[in-house]
């Protein structure tokens, strides 16, 4: 069985410190979802609350349909792997896989079915009789992950699982868990500060900041159609380019115009905005170099940074702005140069002063 997980107005404090606040999240049986955030937004929090490590000051938590949030860890039929792996050094892979089976009483023979089931889709069969102190970084987070699956839980939690490998380890191990979710069919919640994480494994993200959801979506609906300027600025690489800009909104959709005679039409309708003041944004690779003349903006080229498929390239504008746009991989592009640079207004955003977002309709 999988399970449906339902978090209701959720409070927590720690001292006079609030770091949950009535926080309410669905999460669909076999969804891939993964809690995205900064350092300290609560993620982490919101996840041992799940896993019963940390009690629940106001709101609910349920699985099922059935309460949870009042239950000992032991009995919410949930498996938990950690950041630290906490494996046995003693022990070989195949007894830290089976430890906690044994513990509550599990044959024999079945604790064998399933640890060599999990060894196999693991592909850590051959490393059973071995011992965490003889294996790589990678292979003893997958034992971890191997002692979670034999449980056969409702739902898996893991907690920034990838934290502690090294950058290339890091991308294998994240593509097997990608794998992994297809063949482990459950309910799985992933904390991760790392968008690429985020974007490779998740269903759908909730993005956290400072006590609360930010925005809950797929993957390219996060980075396609933020909610907020903080989610703009926290997810995609670079981030997206925000200008001070004057709206015109005497045409059926707004034109941005920028110190300098700059302007760009968007596809936002002039009837979608409120009053206020307004931050236009677009993503580098919505803004293309050109050939001086030839765009909506000309400025001097600060920075290169060269990613082999595509070139990013930093701008300072006129009045002092910078902007990050792309050319092509062998782009000839040098610091110092003038360049132009083209904004494609169908995939702009306006940000308020509250910092909510008013994106272009083809977006």
């Amino acid at each position: 069985m999988t399970a449906h997980i339902e978090i209701k107005d959720v409070v927590k404090r720690f001292g006079a410190a609030t770091v949950i606040d009535h926080l309410s999240l669905s999460i669909d049986p076999n969804e891939f979802m993964v809690f995205l955030g900064p350092s300290g937004c609560g993620k982490s929090t919101l996840l041992r609350m799940i896993a019963g490590l940390e009690s629940v000051d106001e709101g609910t938590i349920s699985i099922n349909g059935q309460r949870i949030d009042n239950l000992p860890p032991g009995q919410r039929d949930i498996a938990m792997v950690f950041q630290s792996y906490a494996l046995y050094p003693h022990m070989s892979v195949a007894d830290n896989m089976a430890f906690g089976l044994r513990n509550i009483g599990i044959s024999d023979d079945v604790i064998s079915a399933r640890v060599t089931e999990a060894g196999r889709m693991l592909e850590i069969g051959h490393l059973m009789e071995r011992k965490p102190g003889q294996l790589s970084g990678g292979q003893r987070q997958r034992v971890a992950i191997g002692r979670a699956i034999v449980k056969e839980p409702k739902a898996f939690l893991f907690d920034e699982p990838l934290s502690n490998l090294d950058a290339a380890l890091r991308v294998r191990t994240r593509v097997e868990l990608a794998q992994l979710r297809h063949r482990v069919k459950s309910t799985m919640i992933f904390v991760t500060h790392d968008q690429i994480e985020a974007m490779t494994l998740a269903d759908r993200i909730v993005v956290m900041n400072n006590r609360r959801i930010e925005q809950i979506g797929t993957p390219m609906e996060i980075y396609s159609r933020p909610a907020t300027r903080f989610v703009a600025t926290f997810v995609g690489s670079p981030a997206m380019n925000f200008v001070d800009a004057t709206l015109d909104t005497s045409g059926a959709n707004v034109t941005a115009r920028f110190a300098g005679g700059v302007s760009v039409e968007t596809d936002i309708g002039s009837n979608q905005l409120d009053e206020g003041k307004y931050t236009f944004g677009i993503r580098s690779e919505d803004v293309r170099v050109t050939p001086t003349g030839q765009g909506n903006a000309e400025g001097v080229v600060d920075v290169i940074e060269r990613l082999g498929e595509r070139t990013l390239v930093y701008a300072r504008l006129g009045d002092g702005q910078q902007i990050v746009g792309s050319d092509a991989g062998n782009s000839a592009v040098s610091v110092g140069d003038r360049i132009g640079l083209s904004f494609d207004g169908r995939k702009s955003h306006l940000f308020n002063e509250a910092g909510h977002a008013w994106h272009a309709r083809g977006v």
